[in-house]
């Protein structure tokens, strides 16, 4: 089959790789209709995450066609139509019994080496790294899916793959950053980084109860987009910002922000390459320091955002001098699969707005580049690979 492989920094191709085959069970064989390149893939494409080999299999946002089942895979069969959760999650561990999907005890063949730099495995994840199980991706033609009868969710007929596809990562991510943040009805909500993540996460806080959401970005098809989804829009390379943010809140501030940008892979025009000339090393987490900075005191600050490593500094003076309370994690997609797959069909959200490009297999190396560069208005870029 033809998959998008990494070969390292910058280095991604369009070539023949080995078919998937049962190993387990309770696996499936899904034929991919359509995936996507994600944010957190910049981290590959850039370098930044170590334990990536020549030739992985790239994609963890993934859905398609069920072609094969496991023999004690009772949940799907064949012609299926899936959503494939980027978290891979075995179901009967306790940190899956209490809904905790991607902090599975279980499905991380490299757990152990994992747990000697973070203390404890977590769940393993589609095409992201030997820490995380050196799952092969779902930007090819075929996916192997481990516990298939845990994770993807069938498809209502009527849906196309465009609004449903999300479902595998990004909007469940955006959503959890949202719910993180505890909003009451009527408060405001501030959001760096206006890519795919925070866009859901701006959708999602209007949909929980927000009354006003403050977006902060310098992408302008990022700023648009939020604007259309209903946000007042700043721009984060305004030496003003914090000002900006109180005089449009009447000196309150924020009553909860979110950080949506993540670490410094998000290439040319990215917060950190922005502000590189001027920070040192240990200042470059901008983004995170600003959203530390922007929160009203007693408010939360919640981390969708990929940290690469261990060693990210941060204001914690300012975290404890004004009792903020910082809410974090890989999401548990598992857990919200089904009730945002109720509001795409009550017709309350339509995923499908963000995407800006639609291409092959064969184009993905290429749309790597532009996604990395925001180039060409690029802002989601979704791929199918069978044609």
């Amino acid at each position: 089959m033809k998959a998008l492989t990494w070969h390292g920094s910058g280095d991604i191709r369009c070539e023949t790789v080995d078919d998937p085959v049962i190993q387990d069970d309770r696996d499936a064989i899904i034929k991919v209709t359509s995936c996507a390149i994600c944010g957190s893939d910049l981290h590959l494409y850039g370098g930044f995450v170590p334990g990536m080999h020549a030739g992985d299999v790239m994609g963890h946002e993934t859905m398609g066609e069920v072609v094969e089942v496991g023999r004690g895979n009772s949940k799907l069969k064949i012609g299926d139509r899936v959503v494939v959760p980027f978290t891979i999650s075995c179901g009967e561990c306790r940190q899956c019994k209490w809904g905790q999907f991607s902090l599975c005890e279980r499905s991380n063949p490299a757990g152990a080496e994992q747990a000697k730099q973070i203390g404890y495995p977590t769940a393993g994840l589609f095409g992201y790294s030997e820490m995380y199980g050196r799952f092969p991706g779902g930007q090819a033609q075929y996916l192997r899916v481990p516990y298939a009868d845990v994770g993807p969710i069938v498809v209502p007929d009527g849906l196309s793959d465009e609004q449903v596809l999300f479902l595998s990562d990004i909007f469940p991510t955006g959503y959890m950053a949202a719910e993180n943040c505890d909003i009451k009805q009527g408060q405001t909500v501030a959001v760096f980084g206006c890519g795919p993540v925070g866009l859901f996460a701006i959708k999602s806080a209007f949909l929980l109860g927000a009354e006003r959401v403050i977006a902060i970005d310098t992408v302008p098809e990022r700023l648009a987009l939020a604007r259309a989804s209903g946000a007042e829009t700043l721009d984060y390379t305004d030496e003003d910002l914090q000002e900006r943010i109180l005089a449009i809140t009447n000196g309150l501030g924020p009553d909860a922000v979110i950080e949506a940008v993540g670490m410094e892979s998000h290439g040319a025009g990215g917060v950190v390459e922005i502000l590189q000339t001027k920070l040192t090393s240990t200042e470059r987490p901008y983004a995170l320091s600003q959203a530390i900075l922007a929160c009203r005191p007693g408010g939360t600050v919640s981390l969708p955002g990929v940290f690469v490593g261990s060693a990210v500094p941060a204001p914690l003076g300012a975290v404890v001098g004004k009792g903020l309370t910082l809410k974090t994690g890989q999401t548990h997609v598992q857990r919200y699969l089904q009730p945002l797959l109720d509001l795409i069909v009550e017709g309350k959200i339509d995923p499908s707005f963000l995407i800006t490009h639609r291409i092959g297999l064969e184009e993905g190396p290429e749309a790597y580049k532009t996604f990395r560069d925001k180039a060409d208005g690029c802002v989601k870029v979704v791929i199918r690979p069978n044609g």
